[in-house]
């Protein structure tokens, strides 16, 4: 569950996320057989800003779609 004081920067990050997934021409199980111990249906809910995550999955995250993590926190 995530705290409503920072559900903005989660959705902040899940949208950067699908949003650079989506420019890669990835699908979300695409993405998730990259990284170990994640699943579609965590790729979708991280996209969505509907679930907290270890830092450590993020930097997994962004290393999969050769993305940054100043990048993933960018506002537009």
């Amino acid at each position: 569950m995530i705290d409503n004081k920072h559900s903005i920067t989660y959705k902040t990050i899940g949208k950067n996320l699908k949003k650079r997934r989506k420019e890669l021409g990835l699908s979300q199980e695409q993405v998730a057989d990259k990284i170990p111990k994640m699943d579609r249906s965590k790729i979708s809910d991280l996209e969505n800003g509907k679930e907290d995550f270890v830092f450590s999955k993020l930097l997994s995250l962004c290393d999969a779609l050769d993305f940054t993590v100043l990048d993933v926190l960018k506002k537009d």
